[in-house]
């Protein structure tokens, strides 16, 4: 006997679908949440332009869901809302550091935004280094230009701020997405979600564990890098290769140094780069800066970073925009010929001319007599441990050594390269080719007004604006102005003229 098909109830029919449309609703949550939490996507930029000043190269925190190994850079919301959750540690927000910000921007020029682990970070890239503004007088406008030395940025004030204010008990959840939404911006749901489950706690455990790693190179009683310097080396040796920097000798904490110029990189291959010529490829030279800027190995854009070195292989340095005495400069033309070209190399350069001479060669420290604490800084143990940073991979190092001296270097557009020496000592060209005992002892600087007569920066202006600037003192460890006492000795008349002839260099 046949038996007769079975007949499913219709509650258990319904339930069954429930069953379905639930599981295809978790599958869908899963897959979207995994998703989330693989992307890393930067927000792009066409304009190479564009993409120098705000594009990312990789230096958002990227070793876990929060941990700002990369740098001391939170995530942008809280990135966004310190200045006003610690407003008395910052009156002036971040603009009163140095940091640059455009109309219709709200990062300032150097810092970039990617979103990764499902979260909107922020770090800094090539521009945050490599850009200021310049004045024509206190009354007139800022011009930015990119690829000059950012003289303006007390980058060490930034990095205090961020890790100290991350750290106040005033930074919660609850705080910043008030702040944050305040502002007229949005949280996403998967933001409001980690909020509310540890975000911040997490945050802070690994900002005071960074904070402890980098303090004895951002200690009160080591001199303050100042406006338009950086100590490259010991914040690396922190971060990068964890290396308990209060077990170093003070001579090895002590090296901020100015930052150099980006254009007219073609003719500077091959040249010994770095301030102490620790390596002659701009390739090798643009990755470690990089590092330095808080890019890892892991989270490193090496697309983005070639754009930005494709770039400034040709960018130009500006023109000097002011008036110039051309019989003088053409007498300056023949001092800077007998006195100068050997080691700076000629006009030419400017247009990627590599002239003869020792430009890019390292004269030992005995010889340049400049501070040495930069050079000491940089170590054979450094060295060897950067060619770790890359085992078995074709961007491994493999250029670095320790020298025993300071490079000589370009003088293309060296009109917007103030202060001068390596170290920001002497605030400009004409105090230069003064005799080291008649230099400036004290001078401010970050001030933009330029100096038309002597070359260089105002540097006799305290603050502007609530904007306190560096009182640099030369004799604290690290800051000193003597050495280099070439074209000292010239008289007052040829060293006119030799300045005269480096404006239109």
């Amino acid at each position: 006997m046949l038996s007769q098909p079975s007949i499913v109830p219709r509650r258990q029919r319904i339930k069954d679908l429930i069953l379905a449309i639930v599981l295809i609703a978790a599958g869908v949550v899963f897959f979207r949440i995994a998703g989330t939490l693989a992307s890393n996507q930067p927000v792009v930029y066409a304009d190479i332009v564009e993409h120098f000043k705000y594009g990312s190269i990789g230096s958002e925190p990227g070793g876990s869901l929060l941990q700002p190994i990369g740098g001391a850079l939170p995530p942008y919301m809280v990135f966004k809302t310190l200045p006003a959750m610690c407003s008395e540690r910052l009156p002036g927000g971040y603009a009163s550091t140095g940091l640059i910000f455009e109309p219709g921007h709200d990062l300032p020029i150097g810092v970039s935004r990617r979103r990764r682990f499902g979260v909107e970070q922020v770090g800094f890239n090539c521009a945050l280094c490599h850009t200021s503004t310049v004045r024509d007088s206190p009354a007139a406008p800022r011009r930015i230009v990119l690829g000059m030395p950012a003289q303006q940025l007390d980058l060490q004030a930034v990095v205090r701020f961020i890790l100290e204010c991350s750290l106040d008990g005033r930074v919660t959840a609850e705080n910043i997405r008030g702040h944050f939404e305040a502002s007229g911006q949005r949280v996403s749901l998967f933001e409001r979600i980690l909020l509310r489950v540890g975000l911040v706690d997490r945050l802070k455990i690994q900002t005071l564990e960074l904070r402890n790693r980098m303090q004895p190179s951002l200690g009160d009683n080591l001199p303050d890098w100042g406006r338009g310097r950086v100590d490259t080396f010991n914040p690396y040796k922190a971060v990068q290769f964890n290396w308990p920097l209060r077990k170093l000798p003070e001579s090895e904490l002590i090296g901020a140094s100015d930052y150099p110029s980006l254009w007219n990189q073609a003719p500077r291959e091959g040249l010994q780069l770095h301030w102490d010529g620790d390596n002659d490829s701009v390739d090798e030279r643009n990755l470690s800066a990089a590092l330095g800027a808080g890019v890892t190995p892991v989270t490193v854009d090496h697309a983005s970073i070639k754009r930005i070195r494709d770039w400034i292989w040709t960018l130009p340095p500006p023109e000097y925009p002011y008036p110039v005495d051309r019989d003088l400069a053409a007498r300056g033309a023949e001092v800077y010929r007998q006195h100068c070209v050997n080691c700076h190399a000629g006009a030419g350069f400017r247009k990627g001319s590599r002239d003869a001479g020792r430009v890019g060669f390292v004269v030992p420290i005995d010889e340049i007599g400049t501070d040495p604490h930069r050079l000491d800084s940089y170590t054979e143990a450094f060295a060897a441990n950067q060619y770790s940073l890359y085992p078995e991979s074709p961007y491994r190092f493999t250029h670095f050594r320790k020298t025993n001296g300071y490079a000589t270097h370009p003088l293309d557009g060296i009109w917007l390269r103030g202060p001068y020496l390596h170290n920001g000592s002497v605030p400009t060209l004409r105090d230069l080719l003064e005799a080291p005992e008649r230099r400036p002892k004290t001078f401010y600087r970050g001030y933009d007004v330029f100096d038309q007569r002597n070359v260089g920066f105002i540097s006799t202006v305290p603050s502007e604006g609530g904007h306190q600037f560096t009182a640099f003192d030369t004799s604290r460890p690290g800051n000193s102005n003597g050495g280099h006492l070439y074209g000292t000795t010239l008289s007052d008349a040829e060293k006119s003229a030799l300045v005269e002839y480096l404006k239109v260099f």
